[in-house]
């Protein structure tokens, strides 16, 4: 992937480590038991891609308990912008690339595109959705309209997931912009009604599954418009993207966790409908294709 041809964006900022770097003893989850090494690795797995608050996805890890966590007193994360390397670079140039795609996306339907901030962090960090550890993966908060990435985490998912390549990595970054497309369109503030009023989130059908794989189709939307615009996709790219959607799909990630497949417990839908929707996504590159909710068939 040529990702040197993306306009470098200027909302990528670094979290100071006072802001809730490590430290405070990690999470605890449900009656008081803390979360172990290899629960942690779970949390990691499955948070690939999260859009809800890290916190919430750990307690319905443990059977939809209560989640406490022990970290620094919840502060305003102070932020400063992010110094130029190769791996921030890069973050900088897909984010500028979202923002463009979905500028022009917006104004194209006669709304306004608001831009989201991107915050890495390193270790732990504070947001509006609790403070969060590296643990669970690069996340999309609502509250305060980020997404929080940990960069260590593109290590992990060509050393845990045999998940590499920059498009793989782009993926994971325009996968929390979708998130951020769901807010700015009053998604989210539906899913939010109708989770208060009772509604099923989880299942293979659950209104979860639905979100996430509208956000993986609203990644492959951003992955087609920015080819036509930059042409910057090269042999291997694509396929390295569905190698990472594959590898994080509900029903692989409870084989390997649980030994089987609980398709009521999905969160986020199985390996074949991640590829499904993002490839809906990229092969008609409209938002409008990207309707989940209605979809019979996921």
């Amino acid at each position: 992937m040529e990702w040197e041809r993306g306009r470098r964006s200027d909302n990528v900022v670094e979290a100071d480590d006072d802001g809730g770097n490590g430290g405070g003893g990690g999470f605890r989850v449900g009656g008081g038991t803390g979360l172990g090494i290899g629960g942690v690795a779970v949390v990691l797995v499955i948070s690939l891609f999260t859009g809800i608050n890290p916190l919430q996805l750990l307690g319905q890890m443990s059977g939809g308990g209560s989640v406490q966590h022990q970290a620094p007193p919840p502060r305003e994360a102070h932020t400063s912008p992010a110094a130029k390397n190769p791996q921030t670079e890069f973050v900088r140039a897909i984010l500028g690339d979202t923002e463009d795609t979905w500028g022009a996306i917006f104004r194209a339907s006669g709304k306004q595109y608001r831009d989201p901030t991107l915050v890495l962090f390193n270790g732990g960090v504070n947001s509006a959705c609790g403070y969060a550890q590296s643990a669970v993966g690069p996340f999309y908060c609502p509250g305060d309209q980020r997404v929080y990435l940990d960069l260590s985490f593109f290590h992990d998912m060509e050393t845990r997931f045999a998940a590499s390549g920059d498009f793989a990595r782009a993926y994971v970054i325009a996968h929390e912009v979708g998130h951020h497309v769901q807010r700015l369109l009053g998604t989210s503030a539906k899913v939010d009604q109708a989770r208060q009023r009772g509604a099923r989130m989880e299942g293979a059908n659950g209104l979860s599954v639905r979100m996430e794989l509208q956000a993986d189709c609203y990644a492959g939307v951003w992955a087609n418009n920015a080819q036509q615009r930059l042409h910057w996709l090269q042999p291997g790219d694509l396929e390295s993207a569905l190698r990472a959607a594959t590898a994080i799909g509900d029903d692989r990630l409870q084989q390997q966790s649980r030994g089987h497949v609980v398709p009521d417990a999905f969160t986020h839908g199985s390996s074949a409908q991640r590829v499904k929707w993002f490839s809906t996504g990229y092969d008609k590159g409209d938002p409008g294709a990207c309707d989940t909710f209605s979809a019979k068939q996921l």
